[in-house]
């Protein structure tokens, strides 16, 4: 049975600020989504991410179905009426488009997407982040599907030790590299280590099997200015022969730093937390939920809580460190972003264009200030004299 799984995600208004949103947008959602009118799903989950809403849905319409998109798009703009009428901040912030024209792609919400004949034991993940920024997967997608140190199944599976192809775009150009492990491991290595600019799109097992998607747009590319981060999500199929779900979720055990947080304009660590958890106010730690699932003919079992068990409460408590030690740094880089990727660069630009009328060259400057001495000495001079010729009258 081919099945397509499709999660969209929007930011439509938050409860005070950037924290979740209310019972009431997440019930005008659901109630879209449920509206047997529509009729085109076989089953769906909704949830939250901090301030983001994702619907994850399993279908038999392809990717890109228009009529898919639009009934993530009509659900996302009922809730944003709510917010509005509830006063949420940043109420429809992440749709960007005023009316909808066939995909979401490039409107604003993000989208992930897998299409596949459904496995006798199909399972995968979706990993659902907010408060950061698409390159924020690439570490721990690198340590799933290259690193061998933090993923054995890469040895002893011989799928994995074969090598993935892994789809990596630039996302200022939208172009897509198409990279095969293991011939390209140091291109692969040398586009992760620039998050800011290339991320990890999708990855295909060397039979074509789709494995992973992961959405990809940067909001200000599409907006033309800062309307908050991209908050990125992703599907990963697991187990046999693709990455163990504990290989897929164990990538996220050391939180590394990544850009967002508040503003959008620092670097803090990636916290894995608990499904429908609000975000932080303690400056808004970047934060990501796995989501497992198990679907068979087209229906879902789950969500299980893959950062739920006791022992990330520990590596929750890592990442808090690292946020506490980072911010003591103030906003000394690299506790911030370097200015080009400033979220929040208007003030930062009024500032510094009154600083650059302050600059001068080293020399001008002191053969100006020797001119000024030189002034005030002769005048000093010139008085002295005067009063020493009085006096002598």
């Amino acid at each position: 049975m081919k099945i397509t799984l499709s999660t969209i995600k929007a930011d439509i208004g938050g409860i005070g600020g950037h924290t979740r949103p209310s019972d009431e947008v997440i019930n005008a959602v659901n109630d879209v989504v449920n509206n047997t009118e529509y009729n085109l799903l076989l089953d769906y989950y909704i949830g939250y991410t901090g301030d983001d809403i994702h619907i994850i849905m399993c279908h038999q319409h392809g990717l890109e179905n228009n009529k898919i998109h639009r009934l993530a798009w009509d659900a996302f703009k009922e809730g944003t009426e709510i917010a509005k009428e509830q006063g949420l901040y940043g109420a429809g912030q992440d749709l960007l488009k005023n009316s909808f024209s066939g995909n979401v792609k490039g409107m604003g919400p993000g989208v992930a997407e897998l299409e596949f004949e459904e496995r006798d034991n199909e399972a995968f993940v979706v990993l659902a982040a907010d408060k950061t920024e698409p390159g924020a997967f690439n570490f721990p997608f690198y340590r799933t599907f290259i690193d061998s140190r933090s993923n054995t199944g890469l040895i002893i599976n011989p799928d994995l030790a074969e090598g993935v192809v892994i789809n990596i775009m630039d996302v200022m150009t939208g172009k897509i590299a198409e990279l095969h492990l293991w011939g390209d491991k140091p291109e692969v290595e040398a586009a992760l280590m620039y998050p800011g600019r290339y991320v990890v799109e999708s990855v295909m097992s060397k039979k074509g099997e789709p494995i992973l998607s992961a959405s990809t747009d940067r909001l200000h590319n599409i907006a033309g200015t800062y309307v908050g981060k991209d908050d990125p999500i992703a599907i990963v199929r697991c187990q046999k022969s693709f990455p163990a779900t504990e290989e897929i979720c164990s990538a996220f055990n050391s939180p590394h730093f990544v850009a967002g947080d508040t503003r959008g304009s620092h670097h803090l660590p990636l916290m894995p937390v608990k499904i429908n958890t609000p975000a932080s106010v303690n400056y808004s730690l970047p934060m990501v939920m796995a989501l497992v699932f198990s679907v068979h003919n087209g229906k879902f079992t789950g969500p299980h809580d893959g950062f739920a068990t006791p022992d990330w409460n520990h590596i929750r408590n890592i990442a808090t460190q690292r946020a506490l030690d980072m911010r003591s740094q103030g906003f000394i880089h690299p506790a911030t972003l370097v200015p080009e990727e400033l979220e929040y660069n208007k003030g930062y630009e009024v500032r510094m264009k009154k600083l650059e009328g302050l600059f001068s060259h080293k020399n001008k400057k002191r053969s100006i200030i020797q001119k000024q001495s030189s002034r005030i000495n002769t005048g000093n001079f010139k008085n002295k004299k005067n009063k020493h010729v009085k006096s002598k009258r």
